[in-house]
């Protein structure tokens, strides 16, 4: 996740520096992308007045803002399991699945890619809408119509990191 951080920066940094732009503010709000923006000179106002999300989001409702409870997303990339080939083509195919779980109405999510599978992880409060026979079969095909060849639902439900549970830590000696 931190290389899409690290390349927005990146981004972010080039543009300020063709574009003049006397004060470096970007939209990050305190999220993820505030370390790789403050690696290059980028300014998060509300990170640095010390907001956190949950402020954020407070601040967000009463202000009226229909988004103040989206559900966070994480880099794409971090759908892919360690050591598999990052490419445009596996995060458009997570991209489209992903937004045909939002639009059956699911809210809390991802899908994981591996390769010719898409592992669902949903909302353990959702799961059961997942096995509902017409949802489940629009799931399926819309899937499959990507170029999935299965479509599994993990029994364990969303959950933060589930890539690396995958990773074997070394004890140190």
């Amino acid at each position: 996740m931190f290389a899409c951080r690290l390349s927005a920066g990146t981004i972010v940094a080039a543009i300020v520096s063709i574009v003049p732009i006397d004060d470096r503010l970007h939209p990050a709000l305190g999220c993820d992308l505030g370390q790789a923006a403050r690696e290059h000179g980028v300014v998060s106002p509300l990170d640095e007045a010390d907001l956190t999300k949950d402020d954020i989001r407070a601040l967000a409702k009463g202000a009226g803002m229909s988004t103040w409870d989206e559900p966070a997303s994480a880099c794409l990339s971090s759908r892919i399991p360690y050591g598999s080939e990052v490419t445009d083509v596996k995060l458009r195919q997570i991209e489209q699945a992903e937004d045909v779980l939002r639009d059956l109405g699911f809210r809390i999510f991802r899908v994981r890619h591996h390769d010719t599978v898409a592992r669902l992880e949903i909302a353990r409060a959702e799961m059961a809408r997942a096995l509902d026979p017409e949802v489940n079969a629009r799931l399926i095909a819309a899937l499959k119509a990507l170029g999935y060849q299965y479509v599994s639902l993990d029994l364990q439900g969303y959950r933060l990191g589930s890539l690396n549970e995958a990773l074997r830590l070394r004890p140190v000696s």
